[in-house]
């Protein structure tokens, strides 16, 4: 059973979660389930996010009920993997207050990599990101390229080759940064577990990002720099991924672990953690002084300890 997103909160189960409407069943269903699985090199879709900060304690609990009820992502050991992303923004962080000021339609351009990043190098497969925000639906739009390509359209400013299909995003790209003179601002990186939907719930994706970080400078990929916690290590973010529908079931999880709704933006975290702007009442506090001191640990021991 689902009910429909908008409704009034009377109407829900719980008020963790926005459910939405039921989704059509059959072939069709199926594929678009599976294309979310496995985006193509230029791979566009819409969907509903929401997110929710859990404490370490209840993260097994979390794990436990979702491995039961979905599969473990196919990317990664056992769905898991790293993710880091190189995001860019005005002078003035143009991208940053439009999050902060909850803006109806607002986006971010990032360059994105799945994995150990320690074996990136100028012909690794990256991802180049416009995502949106129109309303309450996330847009994302992305074009697969070699890190060095994707560094010569994003920082150079360069047209770079593309297939006939990319085009038009390749131009849009190239056309936000040079005309708001957009560069490197901020990096994020994160330990994430993936779950996807089956059967019934197929389109559903449900994450969980670990020990975040994120830095203020040397802005690529394969620099030794050391990251900073931009969240409390003991923290990780649940996020729930739907193109139509969340089910009750998953509501219900929320519901009896006490998660409640966040408004966390990783990059945000990473903008005020690092002094670039004050740190929003929307955001998380740096409650902790790890956040303030701890260095981040190398890649394999987040692997091992994760």
């Amino acid at each position: 059973m689902f009910i429909r997103f908008g409704e009034r909160a009377r109407q829900a189960r719980t008020g963790n979660g926005p459910p939405v409407a039921p989704a059509p069943t059959g072939a069709a269903d199926d594929a678009r389930g599976h294309s979310l699985r496995a985006p193509s090199p230029l791979h566009a879709f819409n969907r509903y996010e929401i997110k929710y900060l859990v404490d370490a304690a209840v993260v097994p609990a979390v794990r436990a009920e979702l491995a039961a009820r979905m599969s473990a992502d196919g990317h990664g050991a056992n769905g898991a993997y790293g993710v880091w992303s190189l995001y860019y923004d005005t002078q003035h962080l143009r991208f940053y207050w439009e999050k902060i000021e909850g803006l109806k339609f607002r986006r971010k351009l990032r360059i994105r990599h799945y994995g150990d990043h320690s074996g990136v190098d100028d012909d690794t497969d990256v991802f180049v990101e416009i995502k949106q925000r129109v309303n309450r639906v996330t847009q994302k739009r992305r074009v697969a390229m070699p890190y060095h390509r994707a560094r010569a359209l994003c920082d150079r400013r360069e047209e770079v080759e593309h297939a006939p299909g990319e085009r038009f995003l390749v131009q849009e790209i190239l056309d936000l940064v040079v005309r708001l003179d957009l560069r490197p601002t901020a990096m994020t990186g994160y330990q994430r577990e993936a779950f996807v939907g089956t059967g019934s719930d197929l389109g559903l994706r449900v994450t969980m990002d670990h020990r975040v970080r994120g830095r203020d400078r040397d802005f690529d990929l394969r620099a030794e720099t050391q990251n900073r916690f931009i969240l409390p290590p003991a923290r990780a973010v649940l996020e729930v991924k739907a193109n139509e529908r969340v089910p009750y079931w998953l509501t219900d999880l929320t519901a009896r672990h006490g998660l409640q709704v966040q408004r966390v933006s990783k990059y945000c975290q990473s903008i005020e953690a690092h002094g670039q702007a004050p740190r929003s009442v929307f955001h998380v506090p740096a409650e902790d002084p790890v956040l303030d001191s701890r260095p981040l640990l190398p890649h394999s021991s987040e692997s091992a300890n994760r």
